[in-house]
């Protein structure tokens, strides 16, 4: 014996939330919720179905005969068929118009868009949460100086505050493109096997009106005010692609906020959380390793190449319907937002949990912060009355020569250098004032405050969906 399969999104990554809404219980209750939502308009624009049939499904919504549906299927060779009979022996009253009229998309598509929605409401709490979190940081840390890099090679000082908007920046172009697509989600309705309409046209002896109201009673009942105006069999295979692609811009935001952590993390200026009893490598007992970023980066790579699946099979569809896309969707959805549900979870973790240490910080700044003054002290000796030309060529040799040592293991003496040469005429107190960090770091201070400013409406806007019991568990 050997025990079967687990997917590691479930098992190991994924909140309990994200699982129960792709759960069996979540799919199929609202299949039936379905079934009775077209039972209940049937009944209202005049078909012969009784309060009494409609009772009776309501009392079998979530009491689903998971083994009974299971061999029907296997019988059947098709799902919706196997849940419409199994449905069918717990009501045997409303067995005869369980389904009257509809085709199998009706309960699948609809159930689709409907659980995609939950699914992206949820996301988005998760994103308000990570931005909130990101918020904080760059509050906090909005004046703290530090070494910014181009290529990961010293470039002109920044602050970290302002290096947490980047980051925030990225999620926050991610949710204007979550609210758009969860704001244009339409009701598929009940087009029938052609998206004709023929099947519900003919049950109401070619009533184009009834038939029409038919399709905005349903989708009311089930929350949408917004029906897609035109489809085949299925809605177009373009929704997913669209949903999934906000996921693979969240996925792409997070893995750039992860690599930066890891970069960081290997200069020691900052740190993701790290419990007491955590084990950073099985043989070298010493190591931090930041697994939370790399597992960010691991789950992103997974979510953005997912993002082809849904781009394939839109183009893939022929004419009004064909089922190659079935079986891709069942894995290529439900994945791409457990994945992403996981992604978001460690990156509110890590942010709202960083440690920074300031003094490694300063020490890289203090590293380099010499050579980019070269042209601070070069304007402030000129301006004293030297020759800018010849102290342009002192300072150059002296830089040289002063990376030189650095590369074969000595310290940075560019400052001593200037101080012993005569040329400059400049004093130790001069050098420290034309070297305060805060010189070099432009506006980076102001921008994140004025950036801050810009956020904090959209914060205040989504107040409600603040505050998350975040667990990570491996």
């Amino acid at each position: 014996m050997f025990d079967s399969y687990k997917n590691p999104l479930c098992e190991r990554y994924a909140s309990m939330e994200m699982q129960r809404i792709f759960s069996d219980d979540n799919k199929f209750s609202t299949w039936r919720k379905l079934w009775i939502a077209l039972a209940e308009a049937q009944r209202d624009l005049g078909l012969n179905i009784s309060a009494e049939q409609i009772d009776e499904m309501k009392a079998h919504i979530s009491d689903i005969d998971y083994g009974q549906a299971a061999r029907l299927e296997a019988e059947t060779r098709h799902d919706v068929m196997a849940h419409i009979r199994a449905y069918g022996e717990q009501c045997p009253k409303a067995k005869p118009i369980i389904h009257l009229g509809a085709t199998s998309c009706y309960v699948g598509d609809n159930a689709d868009i409907i659980i995609q929605r939950l699914a992206l409401e949820h996301i988005k709490r998760l994103l308000v949460n990570a931005i909130a979190a990101l918020y904080d940081f760059a509050e906090k840390y909005k004046a703290l100086p530090c070494l910014a890099y181009t290529h990961f090679q010293a470039a002109q000082p920044t602050t970290l505050g302002k290096r947490a908007a980047l980051w925030m920046h990225d999620l926050l172009m991610d949710l204007e493109k979550l609210e758009f697509t969860l704001g244009s989600l339409k009701f598929p309705g009940c087009k029938g096997t052609t998206g004709t309409g023929a099947s519900f046209l003919k049950l109401f002896d070619g009533d184009h009106e009834k038939v029409k109201a038919l399709e905005k009673k349903i989708a009311s009942k089930m929350g949408f005010d917004r029906i897609y105006a035109v489809s085949g069999q299925t809605y177009s295979r373009k929704v997913d692609y669209f949903a999934l692609s906000v996921l693979s811009g969240i996925a792409q935001s997070a893995h750039k906020f992860s690599n930066d952590i890891r970069l960081l993390s290997h200069l020691k200026e900052v740190e993701e959380p790290f419990e007491a009893s955590q084990v950073g490598s099985s043989a070298m007992a010493y190591k931090r390793n930041p697994m939370r970023s790399e597992r960010i980066a691991a789950l992103s790579r997974h979510v953005t190449v997912g993002a082809l699946n849904p781009a394939l099979t839109a183009s893939e569809q022929w004419l009004e319907r064909t089922l190659d896309d079935s079986a891709n969707r069942r894995i290529a959805i439900p994945e791409a937002f457990l994945a992403v549900d996981a992604i978001l979870s460690l990156y509110i973790n890590i942010a709202g949990g960083l440690t920074v240490y300031p003094r490694m910080i300063e020490k890289h700044l203090n590293e380099e912060l010499p050579f980019m003054a070269t042209e601070n002290i070069l304007m402030h000796c000129a301006n004293k009355g030297g020759d800018r030309q010849a102290l342009h060529e002192r300072l150059r040799l002296h830089s040289l020569e002063a990376a030189q040592a650095i590369k074969q293991g000595g310290e940075n003496d560019l400052i001593a250098r200037i101080l012993a040469d005569t040329a400059f005429n400049i004093t130790m107190n001069e050098l420290e004032s034309v070297m305060k960090s805060e010189q070099f770091t432009g506006r980076a201070k102001e921008q994140t405050e004025e950036f801050l400013a810009e956020v904090k409406p959209t914060l205040e806007k989504s107040q409600k969906l603040l505050g998350m019991d975040i667990r990570i568990t491996v």
